[in-house]
């Protein structure tokens, strides 16, 4: 008997075929099959992904402060007077070593700078003007082109077995609904993210939603799950980060009753892309090395268990 080609396609084409991918499979097969005993009815197969380092590049800096960084020197050839602190004259001088060492404070102050007094619409078509005309410094190619062909695959995997996914990131969550659905088939009603205050104005007639400077939320760590559960009301089945900043939305989900999924894109190919966890200021990984593997989570080392990384390979 030939099985039709559809049945016998591989999922994950740009995956080694290592534990990883059968673990991945295995779990993928089991919850939607009606037969078994772990069958999840498709109402409640949710599955949460980080942006930054699990979809996306993440080095040299989050693609987003690059961004924020370039606005505030446009609005600065303007008013010079826009660069009126350190973070913020750090940021017009291009010196990344002093932005960076004003830690969180010195990054917030920069993005809250460069994101406020707009619009939400005007804000985005901005960010799309940003993403089709700007460079990684690394690669040369456009930021919205640094996604990983393995995760775009694992993504479309999910929803063809009926899986609703979602992002739930610390990035800017009206800068990541710009390019979701391009680059990666979610939603902009299925972002999850990081934000500023919002206010609701009236100019010349037409109502607007206009961001303000000072920060509403950040959805990093344990404002993760917070977050999910605030705007879903359900715990996922599965929960795909990189860095310790995803360790609590891992660590909530896949302490659910039923079948679960832990996953961490462990950042190993320095060659093909980067390596780095334990030392690294973006991205670090500890606890989710050093935890994960008891917890029943994949580890995935991307030198190993990736064929191929980026979709313009």
């Amino acid at each position: 008997m030939v099985l039709p080609a559809l049945a016998c396609a591989d999922p994950l084409p740009s995956w080694e075929n290592t534990d990883t991918k059968s673990r991945i499979i295995e779990f993928v097969e089991t919850v939607t099959d009606s037969q078994s005993d772990s069958f999840v009815p498709a109402a409640n197969r949710i599955a949460v992904f980080d942006n930054d380092g699990t979809l996306w590049a993440e080095q040299p800096v989050y693609f987003q402060l690059l961004f924020a960084i370039d606005r505030v020197r446009d609005l600065a050839d303007t008013d010079p007077s826009v660069a009126d602190t350190p973070a913020l004259k750090a940021a017009v001088d291009g010196d990344m070593g002093a932005l960076m060492s004003g830690g969180d404070e010195a990054l917030i102050e920069v993005v809250g700078a460069s994101h406020a007094d707009v619009s939400v619409e005007d804000f985005q078509a901005s960010v799309a003007d940003w993403l089709s005309t700007s460079e990684h410094p690394d690669t040369g190619r456009r930021f919205d082109e640094m996604t990983y062909q393995p995760m775009v695959e694992l993504l479309r995997y999910l929803r063809d077995e009926a899986f609703e996914t979602y992002i739930v990131s610390g990035g800017g969550v009206d800068f990541m609904r710009v390019f979701s659905e391009a680059a990666y088939g979610i939603s902009p009603r299925n972002v999850l993210g990081s934000s500023l205050e919002t206010e609701y104005q009236v100019k010349n007639g037409t109502p607007e939603i206009i961001k303000k400077e000072e920060l509403f939320f950040i959805d990093d760590k344990a404002g993760k799950p917070l977050n999910i559960q605030r705007t879903l009301g359900a715990r996922p089945i599965m929960a795909v980060g990189n860095s310790d900043g995803d360790y609590q939305m891992l660590e909530w989900t896949t302490a659910g009753d039923g079948p679960r999924m832990g996953i961490i894109v462990h950042h190993t190919d320095a060659e093909r892309e980067y390596a780095y966890d334990r030392d690294s200021h973006i991205g670090r990984l500890v606890d989710g090395l050093d935890n994960g593997p008891g917890l029943g989570w994949v580890i995935v080392d991307m030198a190993e268990d990736w064929r191929r990384i980026f979709t313009f390979e």
